[in-house]
């Protein structure tokens, strides 16, 4: 069996500003998830309060991938982005990409 995700896996949750991304932030900090910072596009350079924990925003994942050493993205954007946040992931070369958008289209 492959094992994915370990406890040195280092998380960005892309549309961690968004409601979902922020509740779902949350309760992936309080499992005991690394999660080092997310991604919106527009508003790299803000941060993320959670319980006196501040992550940063960044503009792309790539730039995540540098400045945090992501290896992980957990997807939580509309469904109209799902599509571009996934190829933008796999672009990026991120291991691992879990996508929790409901209602994305077929074709």
């Amino acid at each position: 069996m492959a094992i994915f995700l370990t406890k040195d896996s280092k998380i960005i949750v892309q549309g961690m500003t968004g409601s979902e991304g922020r509740k779902h932030t949350q309760r992936m900090l309080a499992a005991g998830s690394q999660v080092v910072g997310g991604v919106t596009p527009g508003k790299a350079g803000q941060a993320v309060d959670f319980q006196g924990a501040a992550l940063p925003v960044f503009g792309s994942v790539a730039d995540a991938m540098v400045a945090a050493g992501a290896d992980v993205s957990v997807v939580f954007v509309p469904p109209r982005f799902a599509k571009a946040a996934v190829i933008e992931a796999i672009d990026a070369g991120i291991g691992l990409i879990v996508v929790i958008t409901e209602g994305i289209p077929g074709a």
